[in-house]
């Protein structure tokens, strides 16, 4: 900078203002050289400063950072595999830190509520209700924040009503309807790279709108170009291939942590399942596969089941195009009742569905049954083999297992063993199946039942449960007396008991809620049927291997193994006709 120190240029460049100026003009001789140079001073350490500044600002670390952000954004900007990894790193980050965040906020308020001493066990119960809806509306905002699987995990906790406190349970119902939707535009490009074809090129229409929402898909309705047949086609959400294996070690991690803090109340076991399964039902070929064996298993047994599997038309990983078939909510009194169809039919097609599943060897059995997964409509005209006035429609097949036919042996003689009310081969067969200890047998029979121990134990469990028994179950689970004793027996037993186990929950829940007016007895009796003939199976092949064909011992040992199983068998036939005589008199009565 050039200072001039004459006239109006040194006042002009020193002094910008007027008044300073005029006081300057005014000011002695002396006094203005000293002023000057003091203003010299200034501007010049002003200036070194600025020099100086300028220099630090401009390090070498910095221009380095600069220009790797430089380079990041144009990248970001340019680079479609840049775009992706970043927005990636984001997504990512951002799912961890609203796992992480609902993780220590619930960890810190039981901690808070379980080192309290209450004066009485009720302030107890009340603080701990409290906790439970608080740290449950924290987790469901953190798994609809993230979806996915996430949504999946809720759906599996609002099931768990004989584990988790009614607070967890209730909170976790909207999870079954509010599942995030993918547009049309991620679902073309999945199209597009899983079948190198448009949407536009494959259906003459396509409804954008989908019918349906779960956690892992959504399902839309189209018409094929080819052939002008409607379609319902169930597309995978394309947000899952890239998050699933994160979100698997994410909950895993959760349940690592939820057996550290609170060892008491192991939960592991429901990760380690989500693990298993979710690959599973991910791929839309194997639930392809399973939907064509369940319609050929089951083809020859629409008198009793009325069961109806959706036509597989093309299978593809995260695609799966089927016959559009739909139909009301299987609890849909109204629907029943207008179209004067049986509930105790509808019962007892239940029953013949799952429990020819479960209890025929080499048969899947279908592990989600829902309310969601099944529907009711009036059967066709055309339909001959089908004598009900209704179909029951089975859908989603993506959750099966293939138990052992040494299990399901095992498990036909615990409810066999159940039914006679024999306590000392229900344990020894409750032992084979779910390596379940005497102490541990009283609590595992009645959570397979969904009766309370002194039913299963001391009673008939024919008899429809009464409210008084329910709430003594619940209350049980809510004081904590039954729960960390459930939760370690659930941790321990095989994971395909687990799935069985649960289908009989779900199975059971449907059959209530359809207000079955003969009640769980001719259900029983159906599931003892089941259970014989797989019983005599076995002792014929004993039979065969023991005893040479067709000698005295063989046919004697066949007899005495026939007529037990015909004596199970004619228990239901007995029934039935009791049930149509007592059916006929009232008719003609009135």
């Amino acid at each position: 900078m050039i200072l001039l120190f004459r006239g109006q240029t040194l006042r002009s460049t020193i002094f910008k203002h007027p008044l300073q100026r005029q006081i300057f003009a005014n000011t002695p001789k002396r006094l203005k050289s000293y002023k000057i140079q003091t203003n010299i001073e200034q501007v010049k350490n002003l200036t070194d400063h600025h020099n100086s500044t300028g220099k630090r600002f401009f390090t070498k670390r910095r221009i380095l950072i600069g220009s790797i952000i430089g380079i990041g954004v144009f990248y970001y900007e340019t680079n479609e595999n840049v775009h992706s990894l970043l927005k990636h790193i984001y997504l990512l980050s951002k799912r961890v830190g609203i796992v992480a965040n609902a993780t220590i906020r619930c960890f810190y308020y039981y901690k808070q509520v379980l080192n309290i001493k209450f004066e009485t066990n009720e302030e107890r119960l009340k603080a701990l209700s409290e906790c439970h809806l608080r740290c449950a509306n924290i987790t469901l905002r953190a798994l609809e924040k993230n979806g996915g699987i996430f949504i999946k995990l809720g759906q599996h906790v609002s099931a768990m009503t004989y584990v988790l406190p009614p607070e967890w349970t209730q909170t976790m119902i909207p999870l079954q309807d509010r599942c995030p939707e993918s547009t049309v535009e991620e679902i073309d490009s999945m199209f597009a790279q899983d079948l190198k074809l448009h949407i536009d090129e494959i259906f003459e229409k396509f409804n954008s709108k989908p019918i349906g929402v779960a956690s892992l898909a959504q399902v839309h309705t189209a018409v094929l170009k080819e052939t002008g047949e409607k379609v319902a086609i169930k597309c995978q959400h394309p947000s899952l291939k890239e998050f699933i294996p994160i979100d698997i070690m994410l909950t895993q991690t959760v349940f690592n942590l939820l057996d550290i803090v609170f060892p008491e109340y192991p939960l592991t076991f429901i990760g380690d399942e989500l693990q298993t399964s979710i690959y599973v039902e991910t791929d839309f070929i194997k639930e392809a596969k399973n939907a064509v064996l369940t319609e050929e298993n089951f083809k020859n047994y629409k008198k009793q089941t009325a069961l109806r599997i959706p036509k597989v038309i093309a299978a593809y990983k995260r695609i799966l195009i089927m016959e559009y078939i739909t139909g009301n909510k299987l609890d849909d009194l109204k629907f029943l009742e207008e179209n004067n169809i049986s509930r105790s039919e509808v019962s007892s097609c239940l029953s013949h569905i799952f429990n020819r599943m479960i209890f025929t060897p080499n048969i899947g059995v279908h592990c989600d049954p829902h309310g969601g997964n099944l529907a009711i409509r009036l059967k066709p005209q055309n339909d001959l083999n089908n004598p009900h006035n209704f179909e029951i429609i089975l859908f989603d097949h993506g959750l099966y297992r293939y138990p052992s036919t040494e299990l399901r042996r095992d498990y036909a003689k615990f409810w066999l063993s159940l039914f006679d009310h024999d306590i000392e081969k229900m344990k020894f067969y409750a032992k084979r199946f779910a390596n379940i200890s005497d102490e541990q047998f009283p609590l595992f029979a009645a959570a397979v039942t969904g009766r309370s121990i002194d039913t299963v134990l001391n009673r008939d469990i024919n008899s429809v449960r009464s409210q008084a028994e329910i709430d003594e179950m619940t209350e049980g689970i809510l004081t904590g007396q039954h729960l960390s004793n459930l939760m370690s027996i659930l941790s321990t037993i095989p994971r395909i008991v687990l799935l069985i186990l649960k289908t009989n929950d779900l199975t059971r829940y449907l059959d209530e809620s359809l207000h079955n007016p003969l009640g769980p007895e001719r259900t029983f009796l159906i599931m003892s049927q089941y259970c014989a003939k797989l019983i005599f199976d076995e002792s014929i092949e004993e039979n065969d291997e023991l005893n040479q064909i067709g000698s005295i011992k063989w046919i004697f040992q066949y007899v005495k193994n026939w007529i037990k199983y015909e004596i199970r068998i004619n228990k239901l036939f007995i029934y039935d006709t009791i049930l149509w005589i007592h059916q006929h008199f009232n008719r003609l009565s009135i």
